[in-house]
């Protein structure tokens, strides 16, 4: 709800959240509260009393400081909480608005010029935007204008009410003659009375995306932004801002995220009275942007956040938010396909036999869609050639994409296909032809990027070509699912059909340039499942997800990285975007050898796939996998599009030498655990994770929090129930066995196939406030002093998924028929058949 009182005073209202700000008697915007919902008398004159309370109060101007004009000496701006800031008059904090005038000044003075509030959210010009399939959002548009300079900025406030979100973006119109040259037009802003604030940011790097990292402010400012033309792996733009002792479940959590793909800036800073600002929108640094008269430039939609209730709280904001006002089309709320990527099976190397056996053998353990990734199509051999021709290699695919598509589809397959569509090799018939069509400048040494330059998406000509030639590929061949990938930041950044005092342009202009191509490939192909992927985690953010619903978090298929990852990336995105794929041991990027329980567990826990070679595994892994697979399809709605909760975390590897595992234990580390529960909507069904690290010595017991139940309902918690390979004890085999195994003996993997430990067995119906706040005390894991089927076989990367389902009756005492209970070895392991 939107109310202005007065024209003066401005209210915006979620179900939990109250946004309020006033018109100064300088003309400024003065920001009041941002947070918990307040009560607001419905009449007006009580309201603007009640909302007095929330103003500053200046008698004297401070010393050292600069009054806004004569009239009203008692005003600085530099102490002062505004909605937005310019340079030149006082507020010497970082500015929201930054212009060269076209006398060349560079000082700017927007004063409110009026306000309206509409029903609904009007599409944007250049850039993807959040929308309402029920078209409830209401639309706040506060229009300043600079007499001097004669340009209106506009604020636009979107409220989602459902959500607790509201998001913001700015438009400048230059209403004068003569050119102005914009410098930076930042997207939010909010100020905050109070230093002391931590800013929790998500950085990392190829194979090692979104690693959190708390810094507190108390004075000076901290930068978070990308620069690679990419919103990139470095920093995300998802950022948040909360006192020190908020926890994962407690505390107020501020949280910001930009609807954009390309660079990006997030600041916060403590001036010298204390203030608190930050604010978020297109990376100014290289940036310069000439807007004649009569034009607009529009910044990116930035989407704001608040929560009483810690992390967890935010993160149900967030992702609801996403799910439902950014994420769009066919597969918005429908079920993933399990899927196998041919890449790490084969790489390069591959025919239509080849894919066709991987295909069979990953169709008989319950695969739903192949996706037949990079070395298609021709000259491309490796990552040196080939980029940008599309023409399909026949020495491979000798029938083409039609004849490899409906081979897989005979298989009872889905079809899917790689393509990279913004790059080209020079070694290409595209580069020899068009090398005007490259971002590059060809008077100066280019710096390569894995063996590929970018195509210029600033020019239209290129943008068409792209638009067709990938139309023709879909057309070719019954296609349902395409990863779209970008794998190289941007390098001498110079457009050759751009003016030379335009060149500060590119950046932008790329990026409006691709979604102009994304947006017209969706909408012909408005059918396919579409992933996002840049070298992994490389442009993971909410512009691709405007056009994609899902994105290949990152090229790190490794269980135990993937785990942190992931959990990085769910504190702002939901876990319905993150495409996640078990993998072959050694793992390829790490050479870590985790179980493959834990591979599944993790990855279960996105968009599921796999990403190995089915036909190199064993009888055992394949009857394995397929297990995973009909589990994983019984649980799918609910791990797709529930509600996720974090509980404990270990949160980044070691860095440069330095573990930050631990380093904020009251917001929910743990250097050893990771925990996750993911609830269906309507609470019937939970599915619970944990995972640790390291297994440590003598530390049998381990404790599962739920999260997100009906306090009062009982629900059935239950395990999976395994076996274990006893080959996995090593030499403890012999302390049970009546005859002697050698290691490694031809007697000993006989024997393995036949000889299984069992695994622990948890059944018990409690309480949703049990479960959540009691714990379940699990079967005590493995101590050196003894194993059966009362113990949990929890090894170094070990893990376990949990299920919970609602039920009607009282809890009983669960039965011990059937199960190993009083088999309970006062020894070492006992070799039981299967």
């Amino acid at each position: 709800m939107i109310r202005i009182i007065q024209d003066s005073w401005f209210v915006l209202s979620t179900e939990r959240t109250t946004y309020a700000f006033r018109t100064l008697p300088t003309g400024q915007l003065e920001h009041l509260y941002y947070g918990r919902r307040l009560l607001i008398p419905e009449d007006d004159g009580a309201a603007i009393a009640a909302l007095t309370a929330l103003a500053e109060k200046h008698a004297f101007q401070p010393g050292n400081s600069c009054q806004y004009d004569g009239e009203h000496p008692e005003y600085t701006l530099d102490d002062m909480r505004l909605e937005a800031s310019w340079g030149g008059k006082g507020d010497m904090r970082e500015p929201f608005v930054e212009i060269i005038q076209s006398d060349g000044s560079r000082t700017s003075d927007f004063r409110f010029l009026g306000a309206d509030v509409s029903e609904g959210k009007a599409e944007f010009d250049t850039l993807p935007g959040s929308y309402d399939e029920k078209d409830e959002v209401e639309t706040l548009a506060v229009s300043l204008f600079d007499t001097w300079n004669a340009l209106t900025l506009e604020l636009d406030y979107y409220v989602f009410e459902d959500c607790d979100v509201i998001t913001r973006r700015a438009k400048l119109t230059n209403n004068g003659t003569k050119d102005v040259t914009l410098l930076r037009l930042m997207s939010a802003q909010l100020d905050f009375d109070l230093p002391g604030y931590v800013l929790t940011t998500f950085h990392g790097a190829w194979a090692r995306e979104m690693q959190r990292e708390d810094r507190v402010l108390s004075s000076g400012k901290l930068v978070s932004d990308s620069f690679s033309g990419t919103s990139s792996s470095r920093a995300n733009p998802f950022v948040m801002l909360h006192p020190a002792e908020t926890t994962e479940d407690r505390g107020d959590c501020y949280a910001s995220n930009l609807i954009y793909s390309g660079n990006h800036y997030e600041a916060v800073e403590v001036n010298a009275f204390g203030k608190t600002r930050f604010v978020t929108g297109i990376n100014p640094r290289g940036f310069a942007w000439t807007l004649p008269k009569d034009e607009s430039f529009e910044a990116p939609e930035a989407v704001l956040t608040y929560s009483p209730d810690g992390f967890n709280g935010m993160s149900r904001n967030m992702h609801r938010f996403v799910r439902n006002h950014v994420v769009r089309g066919e597969w918005k709320k429908k079920a993933r396909p399990v899927l196998c990527n041919s890449w790490e099976a084969c790489y390069f190397k591959i025919d239509e036999a080849k894919l066709l056996k991987l295909a069979k053998a990953a169709k008989d353990t319950g695969v739903e869609l192949f996706v037949m990734d990079d070395g298609w199509f021709t000259n491309r051999n490796d990552d040196k050639a080939g980029l940008g021709d599309w023409i399909v290699d026949t020495k491979k695919l000798p029938k083409g994409l039609s004849g490899i598509a409906d081979k897989i589809n005979e298989l009872g397959l889905r079809f899917g296909l790689w393509v990279e569509p913004e790059m080209v090799s020079v070694n290409s018939e595209l580069y020899r032809a068009h090398t005007d069509w490259v971002i590059q400048n060809k008077y100066t040494l280019h710096s390569e990027g894995r063996n590929q330059r970018i195509l210029d998406l600033t020019n239209t000509a290129v943008q068409d070509h792209l638009i067709e030639t990938m139309t023709k590929v879909f057309k070719s061949a019954n296609i349902t699912y395409v990863k779209w990938d970008m794998n190289r930041p941007f390098s001498d950044v110079f457009s050759q059909t751009l003016p030379p005092e335009r060149q500060g342009e590119v950046f932008h202009r790329y990026v409006i340039g691709l979604y102009r191509v994304m947006g017209e490939l969706v909408k012909r192909f408005p059918k396919i499942l579409f992933e996002g992927c840049a070298s992994g985690g490389n442009r993971f953010d909410l512009g691709i997800l405007a056009y994609f619903p899902q994105i290949w978090a990152s090229d790190d298929t490794d269980a135990l990285c993937r785990a942190s990852i992931q959990t990085g990336y769910s504190y702002g995105y939901p876990m319905s975007t993150v495409s996640a794929h078990v993998s072959s041991c050694p793992n390829h990027q790490t050479l870590r050898e985790t179980p493959l329980e834990t591979r599944f567990n993790v990855a279960a826990f996105g968009v599921f796939g796999y990403e190995l070679n089915f036909c190199d595994l064993k009888a055992e892994e394949l009857k394995a996998i397929k297990a995973q697979i009909e589990l994983y399809k019984k649980w799918r709605d609910v791990l797709q599009f529930g509600d996720f909760y974090r509980g404990r975390a270990f949160q980044g590897l070691e860095t440069n030498g330095v573990s930050r595992a631990g380093v904020v234990s009251a917001g929910g580390y743990d250097g050893n655990l990771t925990e996750w529960t993911v609830v269906s909507r309507d609470k019937t069904r939970a599915v619970g994770f944990l995972m640790q690290k390291l297994a440590v010595p003598n530390t049998q017991f381990h404790t599962y929090f739920a999260r997100g139940l009906e306090p009062e309902a009982f629900y059935r918690f239950s395990n999976r129930q395994l076996k274990y390979d006893v080959r996995i004890f090593g030499d403890l085999v012999n302390t049970g066995s009546p005859i002697h195994f050698k290691q490694d003996s031809m007697l000993l993997n006989i024997a393995a196939r036949f000889l299984k430990e069992n695994g622990e067995t948890e059944d018990v119906t409690a309480s949703g406030d049990t479960l959540m706040y009691g714990g379940v005390h699990l079967k005590q894991s493995f101590g050196g002093t003894g194993l059966s089927d009362e113990v949990r076989v929890f090894q170094d990367f070990g893990s376990r998924i949990y299920f919970m389902e609602k039920v009607k009756d009282k809890p009983v005492v669960p039965s011990t028929e059937g199960t190993a209970a009083g088999q309970i070895s006062t020894g070492q392991p006992e070799l039981r058949g299967e």
